[in-house]
């Protein structure tokens, strides 16, 4: 592999964002540190393969739209922000934030970022309402859903396996010998906690072990907050939590009930993003291979502003149990 972006940015101590910018022409940056990036980039002999013919325009402004009910410092939508913008940097093109209000969604406002600017395509994080999916869609832009399955046809969709990630993570539990297994989380909530709970089912019922009502624990009210832990009468020996934020907030809600992790009950997350701190036990989840969604993504953007044609896909990418220790197996 040959150099690139980041490489040059840990050599100067900048984001590849800042060398993109620089090798580009684009403002953001100082007359000094874009001599100093350019400089070292002929130096190293970097070579941007994503580079326009002599004559063209530069890299994509690609918006970025995100509902700001799932953004904040330390949410698994903030990562994966980070992640896609590195990626787009890398491909010489500008990712562009904007955080979409429940009231923007409802009265179906379009973003700023297609009202007041132009924008190349737009890539949308956490599950937008669907009626302002489908308004999106309209536009006259490409459209790539990420991380969230979309009924609307002839879009682009790139999602993780949920669905495979929970039945692997319930499986794990049941070969410790836990039997009564709960799902927390508000299926409803999102297309991908819905998979997560349909993965958990699937696992369970191959293993001929009965799923109760009373074993499915919403986690979130209808705003999207978490809501306290509510146990059944009968309590689950382990929980598949939907993801890892589920999971750490279900683990602080169990030690004020007098219940500890793993002694008392197993715990399974989501996601690997956000590690539980150091007084809690290391969290057993489905480790999300965020660098091959991103990747993938920018690529069906690049190719839909170059005029590709082909149907819409939808592209499932895989990830990797991680076995920590907040799961124990049953005594006996």
């Amino acid at each position: 592999m040959g150099v690139t972006m980041r490489d040059i940015g840990k050599r100067i101590g900048v984001s590849a964002v800042t060398v993109s910018k620089a090798l580009a022409g684009k403002s953001g940056v100082s007359e000094e540190m874009r001599q100093k990036i350019v400089k070292l980039a002929a130096e190293l002999g970097y070579v941007n393969p994503n580079a326009q013919p002599a004559g063209t325009s530069g890299g994509l402004d690609v918006g970025i739209i995100i509902p700001a009910l799932f953004f904040s410092n330390d949410s698994f939508y903030a990562m994966l922000y980070k992640s896609l913008v590195q990626e787009l940097a890398e491909a010489g093109h500008f990712g562009l934030l904007e955080l979409i209000s429940r009231e923007t969604m409802q009265n179906l406002i379009l973003p700023n970022l297609l009202r007041s600017r132009k924008v190349d395509a737009l890539i949308l994080l956490g599950q937008p309402e669907q009626a302002y999916v489908e308004l999106l869609v309209k536009q006259s832009v490409p459209v790539v859903c990420m991380d969230f399955y979309n009924t609307t046809t002839g879009v682009d969709m790139v999602i993780g396996d949920s669905a495979g990630g929970a039945s692997a993570l319930t499986l794990h539990l049941i070969a410790q010998g836990h039997r009564d297994i709960a799902y927390y989380g508000s299926v409803k909530a999102t297309s991908s906690i819905m998979e997560r709970y349909l993965g958990y089912l699937a696992a369970m019922l191959s293993s001929d072990i009965p799923v109760t009502p009373e074993y499915l624990i919403p986690d979130r009210n209808e705003e999207g907050a978490l809501q306290p832990l509510v146990l059944p009468e009968k309590r689950p020996t382990a929980l598949v939590c939907n993801s890892d934020w589920s999971a750490r907030w279900a683990i602080d809600q169990l030690a004020k009930q007098g219940l500890h992790v793993p002694e008392d009950i197993s715990i399974v997350g989501f996601d690997d993003f956000n590690y539980v701190p150091a007084t809690l036990p290391p969290l057993t989840t489905y480790r999300v291979d965020k660098e091959a969604m991103c990747r993938i993504v920018v690529q069906l953007v690049s190719e839909r502003c170059a005029g590709d044609k082909k149907p819409a896909a939808r592209i499932t990418v895989g990830g990797t149990c991680v076995y920590r220790e907040s799961v124990a197996p049953i005594k006996g």
